[in-house]
């Protein structure tokens, strides 16, 4: 446990060292996601995790290896928190102004709206006690936040009790034409 605390620590500070370095790596969105959820569902977990891709066509200017880590820590965090059995409904389309709209989407118990402003601060957690026992260090969705942010994108928390938690991403497109 405390290898993956030093591991999210250095990633943490690698995407603040770049948040600056904006990406220029064209990316396909598509198989980028696909890949990273079954990296971080796991054999195990990969059953649940529900793909529903409107434009296999989006692309983006990136890095590879964080938005990996972005859509990994997502699925990760939906299959953990999102109910045992529960699917999870990882989501792509084009948005509105020209942006990628990513969701993962459990359906757990969902997170009270107290909880909602403060869940991208490092070390943050809803419970503890739960999060500890599964693993967690409470540094992945600030991870995910500081690499939305490089890639000039926004993320977004909406969750309610008793109804699951969805977590959108929207990045920028990279223009049609190019």
């Amino acid at each position: 446990r405390l290898q993956t605390l030093v591991d999210d620590l250095m990633s943490l500070s690698r995407v603040e060292a770049e948040k600056h370095d904006q990406p220029r790596e064209p990316l396909a969105l598509t198989p980028l996601i696909k890949q990273a959820a079954r990296d971080g569902a796991g054999h195990e977990r990969f059953e649940r995790v529900h793909f529903h891709i409107e434009d296999e066509a989006l692309r983006v200017r990136g890095d590879h290896r964080q938005l990996e880590q972005l859509v990994r820590n997502l699925v990760d965090n939906a299959l953990k928190y999102g109910g045992e059995n529960e699917p999870v409904d990882v989501s792509l389309r084009h948005g509105e102004r020209d942006m990628a709209v990513l969701t993962v989407r459990d359906y757990g118990e969902g997170i009270s709206a107290e909880h909602l402003p403060h869940l991208t601060r490092r070390f943050y957690r809803t419970d503890p006690g739960r999060s500890r026992a599964q693993g967690g260090t409470g540094l992945g969705l600030a991870i995910c936040k500081h690499i939305v942010e490089r890639h000039r994108g926004r993320l977004d928390i909406d969750s309610k009790l008793g109804d699951g938690t969805t977590v959108t991403v929207r990045l920028p497109l990279i223009p049609e034409a190019e």
